[in-house]
């Protein structure tokens, strides 16, 4: 073999490397997204990090294991009751300045926990109060950050910057806590809860930054959430991303047994319950990191069914092994393919929907994304309690499957949905 040879060989390995790892276009080509991606990775792992630290210190106070699991009612009930709102009001005002009013209520709410750790109240309600508020910012900034990203890059690098974005969110999950209950350790509450402040200023430089960006709407009306409703009733490829997403989270959802199966099926701990925890964490990580190749998919609908389908799948099969490090894999195999569901229903909710919309479907979503899971835990629950976890896990990933192709067979013009001619 020549030199030549040898150069050119060597530059197609490169180019397979460059189209199987995440395409970093956006972040090279548009320096306003690149700015508002690094901020919200330095956020979400602040925001990751408050999150462990209030349930850390509820604990302290209270000894009281409930009192730790209301923490995540008082985030949900606000999320799920305000995210359509958010979503109305991203599609009224100027995005730019909902991003930054919502992102300046989340610090100033990290700096009054950190101010109250210091100043030794230690308060209960307090704590469930400042995640209730926290959770409204977050409904009202997810709408607006999302309705963003089609104004900052063309709409061939949506795909792209929409797995870059699903990295960022899965970094912030796993790193946040670990950092939280490192430096709660070394220094304290109030540390952990500065330290979160402190990141919210890289997100409020990002959006500072920005042009005004104001709804593409016709007329001075406001965004009525009603009215995102019957769009989304009247738009079947884009309610068909909803759909699969629930066959998803809500049939094959078994996060709430993994401290039984844990102890049941692998003879383990808490330690071990963590490891199953992390490990779709993991695979989702992945899903964006080695996202190059999605570029060439030009029919999401048929990939989103198909990576709801092998999340099931891996569900399943992971109910039936009782090896725990087979067990791990099957779960990151089912985070992975969450990640490339995810990717492809936010590219079309972007590329298919009017600038008008874009909030008030980014508000469904949240609603999708926070309620789904927890309906799926008490589905999940229930059916262990009244059989077994084994049965409920496997049972739940082959109902999975099976919904998923009744979808299928039902949504014909969704699995024909193509990204060179989007049709909502």
């Amino acid at each position: 073999m020549t030199a030549t040879d040898a150069r050119e060989q060597e530059r197609g390995r490169g180019r397979e490397r460059r189209r199987l790892l995440a395409d970093l276009t956006p972040l090279r080509t548009s320096a306003d997204y690149r700015r508002l991606w690094f901020g919200n990775t330095v956020s979400w792992v602040g925001q990751g990090m408050t999150a462990l630290a209030i349930s850390l210190q509820v604990y302290d106070i209270t000894g009281s294991p409930f009192s730790v699991g209301l923490v995540g009612l008082f985030s949900l009930v606000p999320l799920v009751a305000f995210g359509l709102y958010g979503g109305a009001v991203a599609d009224t005002v100027d995005r730019r300045k909902l991003g930054l009013a919502s992102a300046a209520g989340s610090a100033a709410l990290s700096v009054a926990l950190a101010g109250a750790a210091f100043a030794g109240f230690h308060r209960v309600w307090f704590l469930y109060a400042i995640v209730a508020l926290q959770a409204v910012c977050a409904a009202l900034n997810a709408p607006a950050r999302s309705a963003m990203i089609p104004r900052l890059v063309p709409p061939e690098q949506l795909r792209a910057a929409n797995a870059l974005n699903s990295m960022v969110m899965t970094f912030g999950t796993l790193v946040g806590p670990s950092l939280g209950g490192l430096i709660v350790g070394l220094a304290g509450y109030q540390a952990a809860y500065l330290v979160d402040a402190v990141a919210f200023t890289a997100s409020l430089y990002a959006m500072w930054r920005l042009p005004s960006m104001l709804p593409d709407r016709k007329g001075g009306k406001r965004a009525s959430v009603l009215d995102g409703l019957r769009f989304l009733a009247t738009r079947p490829n884009l309610r068909m991303t909803f759909f699969s997403d629930f066959c998803a989270m809500i049939l094959a959802h078994p996060r709430a047994l993994f401290p039984a199966v844990a102890v049941v099926w692998y003879g383990g701990d808490a330690k071990t319950a963590g490891l199953l925890v992390a490990a779709p964490a993991f695979g989702a990580l992945l899903g964006g990191v080695l996202s190059g190749w999605q570029g060439r998919i030009r029919h999401h609908g048929q990939a989103i069914l198909i990576a709801v389908a092998c999340w099931g799948t891996a569900i399943a099969v992971f109910g039936l092994t009782r090896n725990l490090w087979l067990g791990l894999l099957f779960l990151a195999v089912a985070g992975y393919s969450d990640t490339v569901s995810m990717i492809f229903r936010n590219t079309m909710m972007q590329v298919a929907a009017p600038d008008e919309m874009r909030g008030r479907l980014q508000g469904v979503f949240i609603v999708v994304v926070a309620g789904g899971p927890r309906l799926g835990d008490f589905l999940a629950g229930s059916v262990a309690d009244l059989t077994s976890p084994a049965v409920a896990i496997t049972g739940g990933g082959i109902a999975c499957v099976v919904a998923v192709g009744l979808l299928a067979v039902y949504g014909r013009g969704f699995r024909r949905y193509d990204a060179a001619d989007p049709k909502p």
